[in-house]
């Protein structure tokens, strides 16, 4: 069932202020997450199944006025050399303004981290070809508030999507950064010894 915007209810309902404000702080738990994945050396895995989970990235981007640096986990999509990701929830997106203001950004990807530089696009006349793809890549993500990038209208898709902000990240050098993807993979080494001790002297005590 749809209304008369071509939508699912289910959509509608999802952009009520209050469930948007209960979407960001879920996506916001479930970012911390995403991010442990990568710096413990399981980053690869977030592309092992792109129609259901998603093809996922980290973002390094250094906030508009405090400076500071963040690590923010996004679904995106490859088309040639290029990356493109969206701001799903408008214009105020926090990183999304952070890297309008500091488009010289680092990501992190399934073969490591890079430096690249980000644009804003989201009046590229590729917009909805661009974002369908995006939203495709994003995998469970849209299909869990009640969007079907696959099956949706043009007209249907530019509705559901006008509030939503295109990027282009372009790569430009692989780098290896110690606070890079896989810094924290060195905790599996103790907690493995510690696993195999308990194993041992608890076989030893039977």
């Amino acid at each position: 069932m749809t209304s008369k915007s071509g939508l699912a209810p289910r959509y509608e309902k999802a952009l009520d202020p209050k469930m948007l404000a209960r979407l960001r702080r879920s996506f916001r738990r479930m970012n911390r997450w995403m991010l442990l994945i990568w710096r413990t050396g399981f980053g690869w895995s977030t592309e092992l199944w792109p129609a259901g989970f998603g093809r996922l990235m980290v973002i390094e981007h250094v906030g508009r006025k405090s400076g500071t640096a963040y690590r923010t986990p996004i679904n995106f999509a490859r088309c040639g050399p290029d990356i493109y990701c969206l701001a799903g929830f408008g214009p105020r997106t926090d990183w999304y303004r952070n890297v309008l203001a500091h488009p010289d950004i680092a990501i992190w990807l399934r073969d490591g981290r890079w430096t690249a530089t980000a644009a804003d696009i989201s009046d590229s006349s590729d917009r909805l070809p661009l974002m369908r793809r995006v939203l495709i890549d994003s995998g469970f993500a849209s299909r869990a508030i009640g969007l079907n990038p696959k099956a949706a209208s043009d007209e249907t898709l530019a509705t559901a999507t006008e509030s939503y902000r295109l990027l282009r990240i372009t790569p430009v050098e692989r780098e290896d950064a110690p606070s890079g993807p896989g810094d924290l993979a060195w905790t599996w080494r103790p907690l493995g010894l510690a696993f195999l001790a308990g194993w041992w002297f608890g076989r030893r005590g039977r």
